[in-house]
């Protein structure tokens, strides 16, 4: 059985066609089937990943730890 299909026209700026019909090349398939893999991408399986939380210390070191509190600091450092 041969499925509905619909027509219609979309203009997109002729930078970006240009873009499209590189990558469609690239890919080794039509403008119509990358347009349509991408519509289907958002519609269809548009379910986001969810950002994962991030744990820290973000760089974790391998030196030696130092016990620093805010008192450490103001003895070494001037400030303003």
């Amino acid at each position: 059985m041969k499925q509905e299909v619909v027509r219609t026209t979309v203009d997109i700026p002729a930078s970006l066609y240009r873009k499209l019909k590189e990558q469609a090349a690239a890919q080794g398939r039509s403008v119509r089937e990358l347009i349509l893999a991408g519509a289907r991408s958002s519609l269809v399986e548009g379910t986001r990943p969810r950002p994962r939380r991030v744990r820290f210390p973000l760089i974790v070191s391998k030196g030696l730890k130092v016990d620093l509190t805010n008192e450490h600091i103001y003895e070494y450092v001037e400030f303003p």
